[in-house]
């Protein structure tokens, strides 16, 4: 599929309704044809280090294991996979005549007035709500394939220690103290990495590492009731297939990062009733290291995207600035108990 083959789809699509229902949006792995009840995402014929979609055949068989494994959370949303072909009259959506090009999720679409990240900017998300959060996960997770795989303590310190790509555009916008205080975060946590292997490892052997989500931040809930948790990780086993304390990481990172400690929490207290997963003081470091390595992902992934553009905004900019000061705030809480 090629951009042009996707307005031409939406195109066909408004024709069919005989109105301008259908839109389309881009990410950098995907275009979405978001009509008034259902959304077809299409996955783009891209390759990159950690994806590969760049045959017919790799993106149908994404395609299916992108609503396989989402059904597992949100089986509601998550309709099936439909092909694409060309017709007499150009591309189409759907069963009929025509040669199959391509395939598209087929989903239904969500309020997205109600996506978490947009609550959380308005102060619109109650306790309760974070309650059925870790209901929902805590028996996900329960639930889960256990991953017996071996540790692989390298590949860990390599996955930190990638922010590193983009440390001159940190210190282009942030400055070179900043850019230095990256460098010494990043050995802090290849040090604690060597240092906790041990007990990385004895987690392995209590299946603490599932084959869960790989994705949890808040722009992947709609709190709906009862909320929907969508868009995991279908590409890669390794980003998917973490330490429950990994996932959980990453949405009480996001919720650090809009200020809701409260809510962090009141969400920890509930789902550690459920699922004692961190029972221990070297457990609570393990997950201290993991939400130092989240606000790393996502200051990387922002970082990434401003250098893809002509210039940073403001709010990137912002938003940049925020993930860095929590790299911060958790490499001294980190250190702090080392020492303590």
């Amino acid at each position: 599929m090629t951009q042009a083959q996707v307005e031409q789809l939406v195109k066909n699509q408004n024709a069919k309704e005989g109105s301008a229902v259908y839109q389309w949006v881009e990410t950098h792995i995907s275009w979405l044809i978001l009509g008034a009840e259902h959304v077809f995402k299409i996955k783009k014929p891209v390759r990159f280090s950690f994806l590969d979609f760049s045959s017919v055949e790799k993106r149908k068989f994404y395609c299916q294991e992108e609503v396989r494994l989402n059904r597992r959370l949100s089986s509601d949303m998550y309709l099936g996979v439909v092909p694409i072909r060309k017709t007499t009259k150009g591309v189409a959506i759907g069963e009929g005549r025509g040669l199959v090009v391509d395939y598209a999720v087929l989903m239904r679409r969500m309020d997205e007035g109600r996506q978490m990240d947009r609550l959380l900017i308005e102060g619109d998300v109650s306790g309760k709500q974070m309650e059925q959060i870790a209901e929902q996960l805590a028996y996900f997770h329960i639930s889960a394939t256990s991953v017996k795989s071996p540790l692989e303590l390298s590949k860990m310190e390599e996955d930190f220690m990638d922010i590193l790509k983009v440390q001159r555009f940190i210190q282009s916008q942030l400055g070179s103290k900043a850019a230095l205080q990256l460098a010494e975060i990043v050995q802090v946590a290849r040090q604690f990495l060597q240092e906790h292997a041990f007990q990385l490892y004895v987690r392995k052997l209590q299946g603490w590492t599932i084959d869960g989500h790989g994705d949890l931040h808040s722009r992947n809930i709609f709190l709906l009731d009862p909320p929907v948790i969508f868009d995991c990780i279908e590409f890669g086993e390794h980003f998917r297939q973490v330490d429950v304390l990994d996932e959980l990481a990453f949405l009480c990172m996001d919720l650090n990062f809009h200020h809701r400690e409260d809510l962090e929490q009141h969400f920890l207290n509930c789902y550690l009733r459920l699922n004692s997963c961190m029972p221990s003081e070297a457990d609570r470091q393990l997950f201290l290291y993991y939400k130092l390595y989240r606000a790393n992902v996502r200051l990387k992934v922002e970082a990434l995207r401003a250098i893809q553009q002509a210039h940073t905004t403001a709010r990137e900019l912002g938003r940049i600035q925020r993930y860095f000061a929590l790299m911060q705030s958790y490499h001294q809480q980190l250190t702090s108990l080392e020492t303590s």
